[in-house]
């Protein structure tokens, strides 16, 4: 693997990984913050808004429960004997339609007569489950319960029943009066809660039995202290009674974080909670969004750096075999080409030249005309020749004012070529005459570089003091 490739795949690689270290730990003290604020602050603040909507919505029935329970007309009316049920029914509608309750009721300890908005319902007795909740009331002693059940008066809608205990002058049990208040309008509540706060809201008794929840099927059926990872800390919520709860619970591989805070009015627990994947979403798609970023960020940096690097190896690879004033071929390419074009020609038996050219009295041009002449008559030799070379040949700058070219052929296309040079150099240079001397030589056996370059000088100086055809 080259160097280049070594620098691109460790830039690459550094730029990557810093890129979603620094991202993947910025995400876990994010999702740390996020925990710990709904833990300590949004969860419970959202409990206490709910809890003050729970209570206006709650408050009403049981505040005119309790007026019916302490209601003298009632009191007197049991005392007397229940003898006029159109009073009782005429109360109990009066009451319903003043607040809009699904129905209002009375439940005689005497007589043990069902009395509705519409009427006497029916008698109660122990055996009657639906009737279960009045013996059990009697027996706790409470001064008010609630109760969800479906509701006889109401073809069986669910309903949540407000019960207060009802007691004559002398303290005795009598009766118990309440109201019942379509479930739906609990449920409602907290189904616009959870759309508002995007988290999961529910009541449930003090035995975690579900009474309030926006699905239906739950109600009455499902109990935290038998369901899922939450069973395990019924007992913490439950016996909790004086001060908010924050809990966390795993369950379906998914973490749930949750508040849960007492309601003495009503004597549940409401519980609010979240799972954590959904309260990461923003902060998952902004990790998404920031590695998204990085690595086009990152592509395009290592593109670039790719194409510096290239361009720079370029140029110092042209400069590494490139002579700087002629921009020909420098003695270092010239090996190059040559140890590729000897060994081809000696593996297919191709032939291979080489002339040697030196520029006559260039030292004299120097000496007249200056330096930056001299140097501008070498740049024009070079044009000059190379112009006239083929594409598979090379000219290189062999010494101060000697070139060199390698071509396919034989001598006599080396002496060929070297004519063409001199009278396109001659041509080029009718402002100050240029010419130059050259020696050709043909690859041997066992030639190298030095070899035949030497045959070629000693042609060159035989030719020079010959004053031959490549002098004018």
């Amino acid at each position: 693997m080259s160097i280049k490739s070594k620098l691109v795949l460790t830039l690459s690689f550094i730029l990557v990984s810093a890129f979603l270290a620094t991202s993947l730990v910025n995400y876990a003290f994010t999702r740390k913050a996020i925990r710990a604020e709904l833990l300590n602050s949004s969860l419970p603040l959202t409990g206490k808004n709910i809890y003050s909507e729970i209570q206006a919505v709650m408050m009403r029935p049981l505040l005119v429960s309790s007026s019916m329970a302490n209601d003298a007309f009632l009191k007197n009316w049991v005392t007397d004997g229940e003898k006029n049920t159109d009073q009782i029914t005429e109360y109990l509608k009066k009451i319903q339609e003043k607040y809009g309750f699904i129905s209002t009721f009375f439940v005689s300890s005497t007589t043990d007569k069902y009395y509705s908005q519409e009427g006497i319902l029916k008698e109660i007795g122990p055996r009657d489950p639906h009737d279960i909740w009045f013996y059990a009331f009697r027996r706790s002693g409470k001064e008010f319960d609630l109760d969800v059940d479906t509701n006889e008066v109401k073809d069986n809608k669910l309903t949540i029943f407000v019960n207060f205990r009802v007691e004559d002058d002398k303290g005795r049990f009598i009766g118990v009066a309440g109201v019942g208040m379509n479930i739906e309008q609990a449920a409602t509540l907290l189904k616009k809660s959870k759309t508002k706060y995007n988290r999961e809201i529910y009541l449930v008794d003090q035995d975690g039995l579900v009474q309030v929840h926006q699905n239906k099927q739950l109600i009455e059926k499902h109990s935290i202290a038998k369901a899922g990872g939450i069973r395990d800390l019924a007992s913490q919520i439950l016996d909790e009674k004086r001060n908010p709860l924050s809990l966390e619970y795993n369950w379906d591989d998914t973490h749930y974080l949750l508040s849960t805070q007492y309601i003495p009015e009503l004597e549940w627990h409401l519980i609010v909670e979240q799972s954590e994947d959904d309260a990461l979403i923003s902060a998952r798609n902004n990790l998404v969004r920031t590695i998204g970023i990085g690595l086009c960020t990152s592509i395009l940096i290592i593109v670039l750096c790719t194409f510096t690097v290239n361009h720079f190896q370029g140029r110092l690879e042209r400069l590494a075999q490139t002579d700087p004033l002629t921009g020909v071929a420098n003695r270092r390419a010239l090996e190059t080409y040559f140890r590729q074009a000897s060994y081809k020609a000696r593996r297919y038996g191709d032939r291979l030249s080489t002339i040697v050219m030196d520029l006559n009295n260039f030292k004299e041009v120097n000496d007249i005309y200056g330096h930056i002449k001299g140097d501008e008559v070498l740049k024009c030799v070079a044009d000059t020749v190379n112009k006239a070379i083929r594409p598979t040949d090379i000219l290189a700058r062999w010494g101060g004012d000697e070139f060199i070219i390698f071509l396919d052929g034989d001598i006599d296309d080396a002496r060929a070529l070297a004519e063409r040079a001199l009278a396109a150099v001659a041509e080029s240079s009718q402002d100050l005459p240029i010419s130059f001397s050259y020696g050709v030589a043909q690859l041997e056996e066992g030639d190298d570089l030095e070899s035949i370059t030497m045959r070629a000088d000693k042609d060159l100086y035989r030719s020079k003091k010959n004053s031959g055809s490549g002098e004018l």
